[in-house]
């Protein structure tokens, strides 16, 4: 959606950025102090460019991510993962996936899709910003500049139901209190600019 915004409203909105201090992993409500996890992924390093596989301008699926040991009591983990450069008031949230099995070490690529009531082992896949579920492609807007999309782990105690396909607010309520570790891995992606691409004409008084 956003790849259709002009170059030059990208350009206009460039300092304007949800900002990092609102992602998930730094609320105030989640406890703050919790022990590291291990978070990567084959497909890309830590702080390095997103794949255009996994973005709106691919194929669009998600990328493949790894973890490692989790802290003893873990019952299960939850991933969101956000885009604290979106010219927005909050994060855009691009996935969540919720009621993973503590013994869970990977999710494999393009497992992060819609799922209805969830599956079997009970793992479930909540709502992205644009309320559907699965994994939402990156696709900042032409002209905004790089940004960064944010995988967030936790691994959690016992924690209460969120209901069925949760967003943001309703996990980050269930976390609260209940974190026992968290990763953070983060991806880059930007649109070059078209150089053919400029501000619409403005009319002239005769």
């Amino acid at each position: 959606m956003l790849e259709h915004v002009p170059h030059w409203l990208g350009s206009a909105l460039r300092g304007v950025r949800a900002g990092a201090d609102k992602l998930c992993i730094v609320q105030p409500e989640l406890g703050g102090e919790f022990a590291p996890l291990d978070l990567s992924s084959p497909a890309f390093a830590n702080g390095a460019r997103l794949p255009p596989r996994f973005t709106a301008d691919g194929e669009g699926v998600s990328p493949p991510l790894l973890w490692g040991a989790v802290p003893e009591g873990t019952r299960s983990l939850a991933l969101i993962v956000e885009d604290p450069d979106a010219p927005s008031p909050q994060p855009l949230v691009h996935a969540i996936v919720w009621n993973l099995p503590a013994s869970e070490v990977r999710l494999a690529e393009g497992a992060i899709r819609a799922d209805g009531n969830g599956l079997a082992d009970g793992r479930d896949v909540g709502r992205n910003s644009y309320f559907l579920e699965g994994w939402l492609p990156p696709d900042p807007p032409m002209g905004h500049g790089e940004h960064s999309y944010a995988f967030q782990l936790f691994a959690l105690g016992e924690i209460s139901d969120p209901g069925e396909t949760p967003g943001r607010a309703a996990l980050v309520r269930a976390m609260a209190g209940n974190v026992l570790a968290a990763g953070l891995l983060t991806g880059t992606y930007a649109r070059a600019a078209e150089a053919t691409t400029s501000a619409p004409a403005v009319a002239r008084p005769a």
